[in-house]
């Protein structure tokens, strides 16, 4: 009988090897879908699947979850380039930093934390939500001395903690669909301390940096400086755009709205803005198909993600992994679990946020369940393993924040990256011990 569960195990482990390969293959620096599409097959070969399964799990998956997070990030994208048609992204830009008044360091550095919170918690992207800010807020740090390494890791640290702060982010969204807790409940216990640490952090590390790189490499200050004016026009747009924008945020929290009220909101935040902004309905449809023809690829992966992952749990290989993390679950009951949980997803696996989070519950899902574990500290747990992966490894987004501040300095964003990094885990650690 020994023999046999033996047996069983290493042939369950075997079932996470298209996990192991995906995690060694994006590491190695191929391309995400690249890399799911190759571990789809390798899910699908060791899983025994036809080439008939295998077409009704690739369709049973556009009407999956993921699909629809899918669709939420194409048509956010989407709303992006109506926002910035309109003028409306740099209007609300504009105004956070010329209300805060632009004169020392300090508030230059205030100024664009918060522009970058606005703007990717209202996007829903890091590259979408610094790309329209940059060209504004780069001329005010050269002003007032700034420096590039500065700017650089404001845009990474802030950006990264307001993907987990907007309501209609994808990373929020798919939290709160896997773990069914509230958005307010969210904010108050999970994402909302975790981005104060990591705020706090990185505050105490960018005055250590800007005196280290102050005169290093600098922006050039150009004598005439273009700064963007609002228009009348793009002014109203804004106004429209922002009250629709909170309108749907209070009814969506106060209805409890499903994750697919947020489809609705995108296409008529877009459509309302787009009008009143002076676009045509032809316009608007063009910018917002324009804006998702550049996520078809995400859309993509999200959707193979779906057969990826059923394949590995009907391999055996969450069950096996469950068997053999027993023991020291056991020992260590409810709070190792969340521990092991954010750790694993911090160190173990790379990648799409979305899909970290999908992997990671569904992992865990079985010793969620015997255990009772609950499920503000397993939310913690998801979304500190998403946020120190992305501090700790040079991934996409460190990388696109160097450029958008015209930076090369690695060395700063990864030193304030790690030291984020014990921050958020010692906060894990400490939250799983006592309210796990």
């Amino acid at each position: 009988m020994h023999i046999e569960m033996t047996t069983s195990l290493w042939w369950g482990l075997a079932g996470l090897l298209p996990l192991l390969v995906y995690i060694v293959l994006v590491f190695r620096g191929i391309e995400v879908l690249t890399a799911t599409a190759i571990c789809v097959v390798l899910g699908a070969v060791l899983s025994h699947q036809t080439l008939l399964t295998f077409g009704a799990a690739l369709a049973s998956a556009m009407g999956s979850f993921l699909a629809m997070v899918g669709l939420i990030i194409m048509l956010g994208r989407g709303l992006g380039e109506v926002l910035s048609a309109t003028g409306v992204s740099h209007t609300i830009v504009h105004r956070i930093i010329h209300t805060i008044g632009i004169d020392t360091e300090k508030k230059a550095m205030v100024g664009i934390m918060t522009a970058c919170l606005v703007m990717v918690g209202l996007l829903g992207t890091m590259a979408g939500g610094n790309a329209i800010i940059a060209p504004i807020v780069v001329p005010i740090a050269a002003a007032v001395g700034l420096s590039r390494s500065t700017v650089g890791v404001i845009f990474q640290a802030v950006g990264e903690e307001a993907l987990i702060l907007g309501p209609f982010t994808p990373p929020v969204i798919t939290l709160l669909g896997l773990t069914k807790i509230g958005y307010g409940d969210m904010l108050l216990y999970v994402c909302g301390p975790v981005a104060l640490i990591t705020l706090t952090a990185t505050w105490f590390m960018i005055q250590r940096i800007q005196r280290r790189t102050k005169g290093i490499h600098p922006y050039e200050v150009p004598e005439d400086v273009e700064r963007f004016v609002p228009t009348p026009r793009s002014k109203r747009a804004t106004a429209v755009f922002a009250l629709c924008f909170l309108a749907a945020v209070v009814w969506g929290i106060a209805g409890h709205a499903p994750t697919s009220f947020v489809i609705v909101i995108m296409l008529g935040l877009a459509l309302i803005t787009g009008l009143v902004g002076g676009l045509s309905f032809d316009e608007v449809l063009s910018l917002i198909v324009k804006g998702m023809a550049g996520n078809v690829g995400l859309f993509l992966l999200f959707l193979l993600l779906d057969p990826f992952i059923i394949f590995v749990e009907k391999a055996g290989g969450f069950a096996a992994l469950a068997t053999l993390l027993k023991p020291s679950m056991e020992i260590g009951g409810k709070s190792a679990i969340v521990i092991t949980g954010g750790f694993l997803g911090a160190f173990g696996i790379s990648g799409a946020t979305v899909a970290t989070l999908k992997l990671l519950h569904e992992m865990f899902n079985p010793l969620l369940t015997k255990y009772g574990v609950s499920m503000l500290a397993w939310s913690l747990a998801l979304v500190v393993a998403t946020r120190v992966n992305n501090f700790v490894f040079p991934g996409a987004n460190m990388v696109s924040s160097l450029g958008f501040a015209g930076s090369d300095d690695m060395r700063s964003m990864l030193k304030n990256g790690w030291v984020v990094a014990a921050c958020q885990l010692l906060f894990l650690t400490l939250f799983a011990l006592f309210f796990a």
